[in-house]
């Protein structure tokens, strides 16, 4: 109680700091404003009145929504006091001005048009699940995957929190993630169905423990959307879990991020059996649409016709793997840095599939100018149609390697890569074989680190890095000994 209540006890000053931080403000401007939402200077029987209606104003009121646009303003107020100012009292002026002009604007007139705002969500919410009930709760469960593709359930959060701080708990999220649970039941189903296709079990086993724990994201475009039907069977399976959740009614989280398995101990109201049975509902709900009418038969005999880029990714890195035969020795392979840039830890890529090494092991590195070399001696493998991918069998050891350019870049559709080899294509170690525009990618708000990932884990005995940042490109990073 003591730590949950630090945190939301401040959350609206975590929220302005991090708010600032997004739209190029001062960290510290945004707590503040963060904090005066909390009106901390004002006690009984000193009141400010709401413009709106006259009654005094709440402390908090407006909550996250409240915050997130006071601090949205702020940043354009900050700035044009950076660009009027000289440059000699500027440290003094701008904060204090900025501060003083936008605090006051806040209470006066974001928090009373913010709570409103606030109070019409929270209550529009409540209404439609009152009164729509488990069609309300499908509805939701069936669409909200289609909204993550879309990227329109970041605005889901600040209604989440906003839930929270009047009730106590967000009703919306137990149903929203019976979406990961179906699924979890078409994973399952597609597993039972299609024990042939090697590629596809591989994809579910290293997906499907993750997805229980409530990450989704490797089972959805690993698995179940790049197959098309099951996508749309697991969704059907969301919403009949969501519909289970919500016909019980209250049940709440009192916090939010996690979903699945890790969210059974945030369910308030020790409703926490009735959103087990929600998953259960879900998980069997999309194992049976999918293991009746989900399965595509090409699925069953091994193939895909459209594959998603990941899957591709995949499948060309691992080409040729199930048929190698192993090493009759140990081989040391020595791989070099594709970019120069800062070494970082596979395990703290902002990407489930690489830091999970679902995909293999290997290295990233965040790079510090666009020239990309080959790591390895070996032959080009493949080079995506979008160029943001590139794989290649080296020369020793017969290691299928993934050179993998940026996060989610795919979606850029090659416009930042030039790359210079082919497939078929024998390159030395420290090569160039492309440039990436890092200033384009991150322009479009992609990361644009390189991550180097060796496929076939299976051949290699152990790995080591040895080399810390920063590192050139050319420069020995990373070695594997095979078995």
């Amino acid at each position: 109680s003591m730590i949950a209540s630090a945190l939301f006890a401040y959350l609206n000053i975590y929220v302005g700091i991090n708010t600032a931080k997004e739209f190029g403000a001062t960290p510290a401007l945004g707590g503040i404003i963060g904090g005066v939402v909390l009106l901390p200077g004002i006690a009984a029987p000193v009141t400010i009145p709401n413009v709106l209606d006259g009654k005094p104003l709440a402390a908090g009121q407006g909550g996250i929504i409240g915050v997130l646009l006071a601090v949205w303003l702020l940043s354009y107020v900050e700035k044009w006091f950076h660009k009027h100012i000289p440059d000699s009292v500027d440290i003094i002026f701008t904060p204090f001005f900025t501060v003083l002009i936008m605090g006051l604007f806040t209470v006066f007139a974001i928090m009373p048009i913010a709570g409103w705002i606030s109070n019409s969500l929270v209550g529009g919410i409540n209404w439609v699940l009152d009164v729509g009930g488990p069609v309300a709760g499908f509805i939701l469960g069936l669409f909200f995957l289609p909204m993550v593709m879309l990227g329109l359930h970041q605005i889901l959060t600040p209604i989440h929190l906003s839930m929270i701080q009047k009730m106590g708990y967000t009703p919306l999220l137990p149903i929203l993630a019976m979406a990961g649970a179906g699924q979890v039941g078409a994973a399952i189903a597609l597993w039972a169905k299609c024990r042939k296709n090697k590629d596809l079990v591989r994809l579910i086993k290293g997906a499907l423990p993750v997805g229980i724990l409530g990450v989704g994201e490797p089972l959805i475009y690993g698995v179940t959307l790049p197959l098309g039907r099951p996508f749309i069977t697991a969704c059907v399976g969301g919403g009949i879990g969501g519909a289970v959740v919500a016909a019980f009614g209250h049940v709440g989280s009192i916090a939010i991020g996690p979903s699945g398995v890790a969210l059974i101990p945030l369910i308030a109201n020790n409703m926490w059996w009735a959103y087990c049975i929600g998953l259960l509902s879900a998980y069997a709900g999309g194992f049976v649409a999918t293991y009746f009418w989900g399965v595509p038969k090409d699925a069953i005999k091994g193939k895909v016709e459209n594959p998603t880029p990941e899957v591709s990714e995949r499948r060309a890195a691992e080409k040729h793997a199930d048929n190698l035969n192993m090493p009759s020795e140990k081989v040391e392979i020595s791989f070099e840095a594709p970019v120069s840039g800062d070494l970082e830890k596979i395990e703290e890529v902002k990407d489930d599939v690489f830091s999970q090494k679902m995909l293999g092991d290997g290295f990233a590195i965040d790079p510090s100018n666009g020239t990309v070399v080959a790591p390895v001696d070996g032959k080009i493998d493949t080079v995506m149609n979008t160029k943001h991918a590139i794989t290649l069998k080296t020369s020793k050891g017969n290691l299928d390697v993934l050179m993998h350019l940026g996060l989610d870049t795919v979606e850029l559709k090659g416009a930042p890569f030039e790359i210079d080899v082919k497939p078929g294509d024998l390159v030395n170690a420290g090569e160039k074989i492309g440039t990436m525009d890092i200033a384009a990618i991150k322009k479009a708000g992609k990361d644009p680190v390189v991550l180097t990932i060796i496929a076939n884990m299976d051949h290699i005995d152990q790995v080591s890095k040895v080399e810390d940042s920063p590192v050139k490109a050319g420069q020995v990073v990373f070695k594997a000994m095979t078995k």
